[in-house]
């Protein structure tokens, strides 16, 4: 499975993103997909996740960001609205499925005045 990740970029604070992952390979058996972070200096967090029809989203995270998947794409989408300067990382989509974890190679958003 391969995962490719787009839509990263500059943002003033307050302004809003959307980060695209596209899957391709075997995929048929993927059962989550996902988006998590890292700003330097930290460890990777999970930013949100879809398995099925459940979505879980990282506390801090809630209600200003949003996933969403396109089955017939095989695309998953992070909406992010009111962004913050500590939301600044890499974003990077991975995949759970085929006894495996799949990773994306990151896209840089930086939140920046």
């Amino acid at each position: 499975v391969q995962l490719q990740a787009s839509g990263g970029g500059l943002v003033q604070p307050g302004g809003s993103l959307r980060l695209s992952c596209a899957a391709s390979g075997r995929t048929n058996g993927i059962s989550e997909r996902g988006w998590y972070r890292q700003a330097p200096g930290k460890q990777r967090e999970l930013v949100a996740r879809i398995r099925g029809g459940e979505t879980t989203y990282a506390d801090s995270l809630k209600g200003r960001f949003t996933i969403s998947r396109d089955i017939v794409k095989n695309t998953v989408d992070l909406q992010m609205n009111s962004l913050k300067v500590e939301d600044t990382a890499v974003y990077y989509c991975n995949a759970h499925g085929n006894y495996k974890i799949y990773w994306g190679q990151g896209t840089l958003v930086t939140v920046s005045s």
